[in-house]
């Protein structure tokens, strides 16, 4: 029991550090140490809903819309491409042109060449060619602002209302065109495993700790099954006993002590469960690391009034 027990202990203790792992060997005399693994792989769910990875696959897809159609159900959609239980949109990818490719330059064409060397390396439409010799960056950046700015006050600004997954588009599109996005399967959202692979540790019962050796057990363990032993003799001879009140002897009879080797076997052995509870207490983890810190602050204090040596140089 005293093996046992321990067993039971460690398991709870390194359960976040075995889930999920295989259950081929034993871990009878290993050391299991702390792994960051298993929170990581928790920590990959959130990931998803944050867009900076997870186990759910993100898909790309395209929507081609209609001239003077405004509104689009990608549900439908989901379904026209053969998808079952839906889809979660997570990015459309409708702006506006860039400002650049409306960006003119009065300086560009001055005999420099530099306009034309742009397009022959397939740059002209995202630089525009400027002499850095006589207008500073900032310049084309107020520019390309100053376009940006025209189009949202004076023009009608690209953008999108998505609701219960019908997109809306604004402006109404004015000739067919192809818009891409970004989305989830609702179904590889709801998901419970990630992994098609078998015989892993799923609870604490599949945790491979065999039955303990007795060979191998330590002289306080032997110690404390010993003590236990005896318990459980006095308390069978409690029993035995209890099945004879009184046992004739010439000229009386004597009264057996069945009730006192009842209470003290059960009181010896509610003791030796407690005593073997606060050990394994004591001994796990989380109870060392406040001991050594506990350890640390003391001896901090202690070094701190420790007079310190004056030098003279």
């Amino acid at each position: 029991m005293c093996i046992r027990d321990s067993f039971q202990y460690k398991i709870r203790e390194n359960y976040l550090n075995v889930e999920g792992i295989s259950t081929g060997s034993s871990f009878n005399n290993k050391l299991i140490d702390s792994s960051l693994q298993r929170i990581i792989e928790i920590s990959k769910n959130y990931g998803t809903e944050a867009e900076v990875g997870g186990y759910t696959t993100r898909y790309t897809g395209s929507l081609n819309t209609t001239k003077n159609v405004q509104e689009y159900d990608m549900d439908q959609w989901a379904l026209d491409a053969g998808i079952t239980g839906s889809i979660e949109v997570r990015k459309i990818f409708y702006e506006a042109p860039p400002a650049i490719l409306r960006y003119f330059d009065p300086y560009a064409g001055t005999g420099t060449g530099v306009q034309s060397l742009m397009d022959a390396f397939d740059f002209g439409s995202y630089s525009p060619g400027v002499n850095f010799l006589l207008m500073p960056a900032s310049y084309d950046i107020l520019k390309v602002q100053a376009i940006e700015f025209n189009d949202q006050i004076r023009r009608s600004a690209y953008s999108f209302e998505l609701v219960n997954n019908r997109l809306k588009l604004f402006p109404v599109p004015k000739r067919a065109t192809k818009i891409r996005f970004e989305y989830y399967k609702i179904n590889d959202k709801r998901s419970a495993s990630h992994t098609a692979d078998t015989n892993l540790i799923t609870n604490v019962g599949e945790v491979p700790y065999n039955n303990p050796v007795y060979s191998q057990i330590n002289s306080v363990g032997r110690q404390w099954i010993f003590r236990y032993t005896l318990a459980l003799a006095k308390e069978l001879l409690a029993y035995i006993r209890g099945k004879y009140q009184t046992v004739p002897v010439p000229g009386s009879e004597a009264t057996l002590n069945q009730a006192d080797l009842l209470t003290d076997s059960r009181a010896e052995k509610e003791s030796l469960l407690t005593e073997l509870k606060d050990m394994l207490e004591q001994t796990s983890r989380q109870a060392q690391l406040e001991r050594k810190a506990s350890e640390g602050e003391n001896l901090r204090k202690t070094l701190s009034d420790v007079p310190y040596t004056i030098y003279i140089g």
